[in-house]
């Protein structure tokens, strides 16, 4: 719808809150989720190349919180509305998978795309994200036509077989098969092992006949 896939939205009973000190308001994750976010987060309060503090600005959105953020403006159409938000069940966020990040300090930058895109940590998460199971959904220029959104990151697991990735790949399996994120996980193929069928059993020994005519 206008541009965004459609999205379920998470049990209660899947949901669990994130790392103390991470969300700037409550945030909260599938569960599975968390071992991956808890190892970023490690990661780069370790690196003094992030210069700042990675926080969590939006997590799991629930279809009727969507409902209000997409009517928030409501002088101006649909249409408009889809290039920054996405109508209710059509967020990635609904799926519990999705998370916001915010970088702070940020003197004199807002949240927004070029400026939040231009600091250190952002840069860091570009280059790292993707080690912890996380792509960003809508890069520049994305084919879904939705607004560039360098803040917004969903989590598929760092690959086909961690636990919980299934599900979150079966989640996202259209959007990443039609809109790839950039930067996103690439899987090496599978690997075909090819199993050679058993020789054939050896013949039987073929008597001469002479020798048999012989013994008799």
């Amino acid at each position: 719808m206008l541009g965004h896939l459609p999205y379920g939205d998470a049990a209660e009973y899947d949901l669990a809150d994130a790392p103390t000190g991470f969300a700037l308001n409550r945030c909260r994750v599938r569960r599975e989720v968390l071992p991956d976010l808890q190892r970023l987060l490690a990661a780069a309060a370790a690196d003094p190349r992030t210069g700042g503090v990675i926080r969590g600005l939006s997590c799991h959105r629930p279809i009727s919180h969507q409902r209000e953020v997409f009517c928030r403006e409501r002088g101006t159409d649909r249409e408009w509305r889809a290039i920054s938000a996405a109508p209710p069940g059509h967020s990635e966020h609904a799926t519990g998978y999705a998370i916001d990040f915010a970088i702070r300090p940020s003197p004199n930058c807002p949240d927004v795309e070029a400026c939040m895109a231009a600091l250190p940590a952002a840069h860091w998460l570009r280059e790292n994200a993707t080690r912890f199971g996380f792509e960003q959904s809508f890069p520049t220029a994305n084919g879904q036509r939705v607004k560039w959104e360098p803040w917004h990151w969903r989590w598929v697991g760092t690959s086909r077989t961690a636990p919980g990735a299934a599900r979150a790949r079966f989640a996202f399996a259209r959007a990443r098969k039609e809109f790839p994120a950039d930067p996103g996980l690439v899987d090496p193929p599978p690997v075909v092992r090819t199993i050679a069928e058993p020789p054939p059993p050896p013949s039987a020994p073929v008597e001469d006949k002479r020798k048999r005519k012989r013994r008799r």
